[in-house]
């Protein structure tokens, strides 16, 4: 019987722990569209701020973006190489999620990859993007998203330069450059 006791508050807690709306998901009329809070590097403030994660569903998305902003954005797409409006971009500034604001990259990061697409060593802030394995085209790689509105960005590999290594190849459809 001591089993059964300790049983119940343990499936209490499992059950309330799991209330939650996937990200991206619609969350209109629910309890569950408290905000969540995430901090990030801010350019503006010059310095870390805290700010609410940007939830919408794919009807608000649709309106707020244009076709190609959409697809690259939120159903993992991406533009032919050489296309995009930043790939060749040589200005000073930063570029920012096209969906939410977010602070992604500076132009003091970027650099010419050859391969196309905008390609940076390093994000504005570890903070500002997130990552996810994409074993998506029968390959292995990493997908890099914005932190704040779960965006797609495009993907990061280990074959950049120093002092990272890394290269981050974005889409120039996921972000607006801001000339500083």
């Amino acid at each position: 019987m001591k089993r059964s006791v300790l049983l119940i508050p343990l499936i209490g807690l499992m059950i309330s722990g799991c209330n939650s709306t996937p990200t991206g998901a619609s969350q209109k009329g629910t309890a569950a569209a408290t905000a969540q809070e995430i901090r990030v590097y801010s350019v503006k403030a010059k310095g870390y701020v805290m700010t609410n994660k940007v939830i919408k569903s794919d009807e608000e998305w649709k309106k707020q973006l244009t076709p190609e902003e959409y697809r690259i954005t939120r159903k993992q797409g991406t533009e032919p190489a050489f296309s995009g409006a930043t790939w060749n971009n040589h200005e000073e500034g930063i570029y920012r999620c096209v969906c939410c604001g977010n602070d992604l990259f500076s132009s003091e990061h970027k650099y010419e990859s050859g391969t196309g697409w905008p390609s940076f060593w390093q994000p504005i802030a570890p903070e500002n993007v997130r990552e996810r394995p994409d074993n998506s085209l029968f390959t292995k790689r990493t997908e890099v998203l914005c932190s704040r509105c779960d965006a797609h960005l495009g993907h990061v590999f280990t074959d950049g330069p120093k002092p990272t290594g890394l290269r981050y190849c974005m889409n120039s459809g996921a972000m607006k450059f801001s000339k500083e």
